[in-house]
């Protein structure tokens, strides 16, 4: 009896207390008018448990080449800065981990860092324990690496730009004046000094550039270079000719002046005449069948070291895939030589001055994991030539006192930001900054424009499409000088115009079908004759630079502060 009151009084004394807890609480609920926070949702499911089945045509790109959300943050499945509806099969318009369209192997989708679908263990999402959510660190919904402004781990913000681009090694201010960067393992990397600038990428090969009487002087080799003057005005236009030495060959060229970000200048191509309108047409149109032809180059050593990179179509269904090859091929060709020439002038207990000196003809052996260009970036190296064919074909139908004009300002902009033109093939060795160290990009190799502005070292972000083994890996990103892009679209221009005077040649022979009238007109301005006195140009700059460097390794040497690093 007595254990069953005690009971009833401690079931009474809980009772009053919990009583008294609950009122407070419930006084203190009636007040409160905010709901409580949601949990957090939970991860979305993984979507496209397989690849889906690429698209061989990229897309065109959307009028002006506007990106959505362009305000700073990452653009919906898209890591890389692809436009929408692009090669890269990067989807427009839609939420951070969705989907809009099939994706390529060159898109990613969005939270995605590396190509991989979103939930996989590689890819971040909204919400998701790997990735950033909104606001934290100021990185955008899905992005966790993300490459845009704001973003704790991305380069496109200012200060993260400058940080990744600085490449390493130490800054010598040199007597006299100037200054020399050179590399953490003692070699130059440029030089300045008496109004001579000198740079060596990072695998040895040298450009000396310098103004001489009034003329730009640009040495790119022993026996190669270019020297530029002041040529003529016209139509408000301003042109200048190029005089091109290789192997002490010349040719000349003309090319516009461009002014851009208040610095003049840049410089454009401008062909010195034009095919026939239908001859343009039938480059960029279909044939009525595919045709094969036979290139001749099984027993060239340059095809025989990039086999394992490079391949030409089987058969062509329309010139602009023939013509592919051919600027790919004459690229190729132009690397292995340059390559030939600087294993010639490497010293033999030097051999890390130059990477090309296991890379010689009797070294086929080096390319072999090479990894294989995609038919995705052929196809957009096709697309980018149609496109051209396409501003070609408009300007030779107009007459000749307007010709080049491409009905006003149009034409102001300059060719390698214009947001119809991505996609470039390197003409000369550039040094990409990535991740704070340097890989090479060499002629042959693909790359992508990201960027359509430039930073305040007048550098746009690219990507890195296709590339030769020991250059930069597919998929890095970095800066290329603006000027430089500008040279890899002139060299393109170039190389399309030889291109299109081979197929002339050619057309209704070795399979490949008859052309219509491939008769010229004159372009904007005609090229004058070759100027006489620029491989002598050339071949004294060379001798200068080759001083300077051998007194600015003495004063390195000599340098006990270290320099900045």
């Amino acid at each position: 009896m007595r254990f069953r009151q005690s009971k009833e009084n401690v079931l009474r004394k809980l009772v009053v207390l919990l009583c008294v807890v609950s009122v407070p609480v419930f006084a203190w609920s009636q007040k409160k008018t905010n709901p409580p926070a949601p949990k957090p949702s939970a991860p979305a499911p993984a979507q496209h448990a397989s690849a889906p089945a690429h698209s061989a045509a990229p897309a065109q790109h959307p009028s002006g080449g506007s990106r959505p959300n362009a305000g700073g943050g990452t653009h919906p499945g898209n890591t890389a800065g692809n436009r929408p509806g692009t090669m890269g099969g990067n989807h427009s318009g839609t939420a951070a981990g969705t989907h809009a369209g099939t994706g390529t192997t060159m898109g990613n989708h969005p939270g995605n860092s590396a190509g991989t679908r979103p939930g996989t263990a590689g890819g971040n999402k909204t919400g998701n324990a790997m990735g950033n959510h909104a606001g934290a660190a100021g990185n955008k919904p899905g992005n966790a690496m993300g490459n845009r402004a704001g973003n704790a781990g991305g380069n496109r913000a200012a200060g993260s730009r400058a940080a990744n681009r600085t490449p390493p090694g130490r800054q010598v201010s040199l007597k006299g004046g100037g200054q020399a960067s050179i590399r953490p393992n003692g070699k130059i990397r440029s030089i300045d000094r008496n109004g001579m600038h000198i740079q060596h990428s990072v695998n040895g090969h040298r450009r000396v550039e310098s103004t001489r009487n009034g003329a730009r002087v640009v040495t790119t080799g022993k026996h190669s270079g270019y020297v530029q003057r002041a040529y003529v005005s016209r139509n408000g236009r301003t042109y200048v000719s190029r005089t091109t030495v290789v192997n002490n060959v010349s040719y000349t060229n003309v090319y516009r002046s461009y002014g851009y970000g208040g610095y003049c200048c840049y410089y454009g191509y401008a062909p010195a005449y034009y095919y026939n309108p239908g001859y343009y047409g039938w480059a960029y149109n279909p044939w009525p069948a595919p045709a094969p032809y036979a290139w001749g180059w099984g027993g060239a050593p340059w095809y025989g070291y990039y086999g394992a990179y490079y391949q030409p179509y089987p058969v062509y269904p329309s010139a602009a895939f023939w013509l592919t090859d051919f600027v790919l091929a004459a690229s190729l060709q132009a690397a292995y030589a340059a390559q030939a020439e600087a294993a010639e002038g490497a010293q033999l207990n030097e051999p890390s001055d130059y990477l090309f000196a296991s890379m010689s003809p009797w070294a086929p052996a080096a390319a072999a994991s090479a990894t294989p260009m995609s038919k995705e970036v052929k196809q957009a190296l096709a697309d980018e030539i149609k496109a051209q064919l396409a501003a070609d074909q408009a300007e030779a139908g107009r007459s000749g006192a307007t010709t080049g004009q491409q009905g006003g300002k149009s034409n102001d902009v300059l060719p390698a930001l214009d947001p119809n033109r991505r996609v470039f093939v390197v003409n000369d060795d550039v040094t990409l900054v990535v991740d704070g160290d340097e890989c090479a990009l060499t002629q042959g190799d693909v790359i992508k424009r990201i960027d359509d502005t430039p930073d305040e070292d007048k550098q746009v972000t690219v990507s890195v499409l296709a590339s030769k083994k020991a250059d930069c890996a597919v998929g890095k990103e970095g800066g290329v000088s603006l000027d430089d892009l500008q040279e890899m679209h002139n060299h393109f221009r170039e190389q399309l115009t030889s291109g299109m005077g081979e197929l002339a040649k050619k057309q209704g022979t070795g399979g490949l079908p008859k052309a219509p009238d491939t008769s010229t007109k004159d372009g904007e301005v005609p090229a004058p004759p070759p100027d006489k006195s620029a491989a002598k140009a050339l071949e004294e700059q060379q001798a200068t630079a080759d001083q300077t460097e051998t007194q600015v390794k003495q004063e390195a040497a000599s340098d006990s502060s270290g320099g900045t690093q």
